[in-house]
């Protein structure tokens, strides 16, 4: 089932739902309806398994729940705990044989299907997770997690109203579960939001390094932001749509590789690659000494390629102007490099999520205007993205009626996932990623479909360094949206560390050299793209 029917399905599933089973309190595991359920000293050591899990202990917590199995080999709690320790240890395959396991021992238990639906999430099965998730709240589930698996349905189709009835739910049930308390506490307002975040890191969790390098980064501006007395990133000049020129990036004098804007920061003049793939501003620390980066907080750095992240930190700029567009106090990170993959640095697009976006590469132009506004909806302030902290509203997707002919898509934090047909079969979730050359794809997508090969003579690198093992598959169609491109050969590397990030199975990518030939314009804010090929200019 595909995003734009199911929404429409579970929106109205929700409220009745949520309101049958709000006055109940609800235990964090649910027994199997079909047996009596755990001894007592099972569930001893079900929950030790689960504090384990909850702190961190991930390798133990498994050991915990290998030894429940060893004396209960059919315990569908053990196996569905499993599922849950397995996605935190990146093991996605150990993740959906636990699943499954949990599933065939226990059809109806919650425990269990609410675990096969993380597992189908993970697997970039979206619309069997929500099926899986809807079923269960609407027979009024006591298990947090299938609010929280669910909320996490709604944030990627941008039902962002949905999304926090639905963790707000989870919280109510279990504030304890990590996992939950993390998603509830990106929901509140910046006050509320740097409290309880405190107080998150001040304890215990199964953040890996990454997580929890990004938490102890908001919370610090957040604290930043706490002495600032104006708003942050406004818009300091009267003009709110804006067009500029494209400005082509080169390999060699016959060969574009990307298009950038030019940006200045504290006066500073950049040349900063636009990519759909990245999130803010990027810049590297030639740019941000000429321009006096106020710094904040060290950050490291991360991207594709397989040599680690690199030193970096986030801080102000005082002004960003872009073709007269300027805006005020906005957050830029920093690699403390003196070049950065031969760019000045990156723009994401997501820069702009507050405006629609208008990418028109064949005519080499750029264009940001305001968005159709939702109906009884105030004015909003125009901004540019830049993580700051505000107060979060939460609206579900509007498609406005100039916006029919839109595609919707999933989005993930800045990263926009198009739903794509490889030779035909059933869709995968392809990356929109203009800062990548090329088309990509992962080998184990390909294997599907096609014939993949070494292949040594192509280097990869991105903010992480080479991408060590290089692929190629033969004899690729991707269809998306209302296009088709038939691919004779493309890149295929592993996307697994994108798909552990990002939390849902990426299959590839769609890049540069295919993308340039399209005007896309992308609406952040609904989660909507439309893609315009002049067939007559391509041939």
């Amino acid at each position: 089932m595909r995003i734009a029917t199911f929404l429409r399905i579970i929106f109205l599933v929700f409220f009745a739902a949520v309101s049958s089973a709000a006055a109940q309190a609800g235990a964090p595991l649910a027994q199997s309806s079909t047996s009596a359920g755990p001894t007592a000293a099972q569930q001893a050591a079900l929950d030790k398994a689960e504090h384990l899990y909850r702190t961190g202990k991930l390798d133990a917590a498994v050991e915990e729940y290998k030894r429940v199995i060893q004396t209960e080999p059919n315990s569908p709690l053990a196996y569905a705990g499993l599922v849950h320790v397995y996605i935190k240890l990146k093991k996605p395959p150990e993740a959906y044989a636990a699943a499954a396991k949990a599933v065939e021992l226990a059809p109806t238990s919650d425990a269990a299907r609410t675990a096969m639906g993380e597992a189908y999430f993970r697997q970039g099965k979206i619309g069997e997770a929500e099926a899986e998730f809807t079923a269960l709240i609407k027979a009024g589930t006591k298990q947090p997690r299938a609010y929280l698996g669910l909320a996490n349905v709604y944030w990627a189709a941008s039902g962002f109203y949905h999304a926090k009835l639905a963790i707000d739910r989870a919280y109510q049930l279990d504030p304890g579960d990590p996992d939950i308390r993390r998603d509830w506490i990106h929901t509140l307002g910046p006050k509320e939001r740097l409290k309880a975040l405190q107080a998150y890191l001040a304890g215990e969790s199964n953040d890996d390094d990454e997580d929890r390098q990004n938490l102890v980064t908001n919370l610090a501006l957040l604290q930043d932001a706490a002495g600032r007395s104006a708003k942050p990133c406004r818009l300091a000049s009267k003009l709110t749509s804006m067009e500029t020129v494209l400005e082509p990036l080169l390999t060699d004098p016959r060969h574009i590789r990307g298009y950038g804007l030019r940006v200045k920061l504290n006066g500073a003049s950049a040349k900063l690659l636009l990519d759909t793939g990245a999130g803010g501003i990027l810049v590297d620390r030639k740019i941000a000494e000429k321009a006096g980066i106020k710094r904040v907080v060290q950050h490291e750095v991360k991207g594709i390629g397989d040599t680690g992240g690199s030193a970096g930190y986030v801080g102000y700029a005082d002004s960003i102007s872009i073709a007269g567009l300027e805006f005020q106090d906005c957050i830029v990170h920093v690699l403390e490099k003196n070049s950065l993959i031969d760019e000045d640095g990156l723009i994401g697009a997501d820069v702009f999520s507050r405006f629609l976006v208008d990418l028109d590469f064949p005519n080499s132009k750029f264009r940001i205007s305001p968005l159709p506004a939702r109906p009884d909806e105030p004015a909003t302030t125009a901004a540019l993205e830049s993580g700051a902290s505000e107060t979060p509203i939460f609206r579900d997707r509007y498609i406005a009626p100039e916006m029919r002919s839109f595609t919707p898509v999933l989005r993930f934090g800045h990263d926009l996932i198009v739903w794509t047909k490889i030779n035909d079969m059933a869709p995968r979730l392809f990356l929109l990623d203009t800062g990548a050359f090329s088309n990509a794809i992962s080998p184990d997508a390909a294997r599907e479909f096609t014939k993949v090969t070494s292949e040594s003579e192509v280097t990869l690198k991105g903010l992480s360094g080479k991408v060590q093992n290089v692929f190629s598959a033969q004899q690729v169609t991707l269809q998306f949206a209302h296009l088709r491109q038939k691919n004779l050969d493309i890149i295929a590397f592993d996307t697994k560390k994108i798909s552990d990030s990002i939390g849902t199975e990426i299959a590839g990518f769609l890049g540069f050299s295919m993308l340039r030939m399209l005007r896309i314009k992308i609406d952040y804010r609904d989660g909507l793209i439309d893609f315009e090929y002049d067939k007559n200019r391509y041939h």
